[in-house]
């Protein structure tokens, strides 16, 4: 699997860098962002070691990193990741995912999510793609739904003590009429601006 820049109508998906610590953290001062992910960011230097960490687990070909930039904002405005990337098997996750309240229901986290999924199983020729969130995040639960994610369960205390729910997108449900692709492409529309997609956070 090739790691790369991710270029979308909107969004441009830029590998994670060292000097994207202080963009990241300007864009990641409100607590809403961290309500619920398992850490709370609350300086530079807690950012810049939270980025660290993402490009160390990159570098054992663990997970890859991106910071995300906003083309029409002329900014950056979350992060997102690969994570437990099982090359023999073709799983990988989609996670650690999170957006400064400015781009909350726009078509960013839409456009985000169509542009990773579309690399995973069409680049990459993924069978299973997972996304895991805590089970406080009703409306994160709700957003994925709607794509028509598969809900598989709960992993009680898997990180940090919280409980998680598991999706998971398989390459059946990514292809088709009524597949994923084809929902996420109609949400964002020929030109590719979204609909609102209901206030997915992350």
């Amino acid at each position: 699997m090739l790691f790369t820049r991710i270029e979308g109508e909107r969004v441009t998906l830029i590998p994670l860098e060292a000097e994207h610590a202080e963009a990241l953290f300007e864009c990641s001062r409100s607590p809403e962002i961290w309500e619920h992910l398992p850490v709370k960011i609350e300086n530079l230097d807690e950012m810049r070691s939270f980025v660290q960490s993402a490009i160390v687990e990159s570098e054992r070909g663990e997970q890859f990193p991106y910071a995300i930039y906003d083309k029409l904002l002329g900014r950056f405005v979350g992060m997102t990741r690969y994570l437990r990337i099982s090359r023999p098997n073709r799983n990988l996750n989609i996670g650690w995912t999170w957006y400064t309240p400015d781009v909350w229901r726009t078509s960013v986290n839409t456009e985000c999510k169509y542009l990773l999924l579309s690399q995973a199983f069409e680049v990459w020729r993924a069978v299973r793609v997972e996304l895991i969130m805590t089970t406080s995040h009703s409306r994160s639960q709700r957003a994925i739904e709607r794509l028509g994610a598969v809900r598989e369960g709960i992993l009680r205390k898997k990180y940090n003590g919280l409980d998680y729910v598991v999706y998971s997108i398989i390459d059946e449900n990514w292809y088709g009429d009524e597949g994923v692709k084809a929902r996420l492409e109609k949400k964002l529309g020929k030109h590719g601006r979204a609909e609102s997609d209901g206030g997915d956070r992350n």
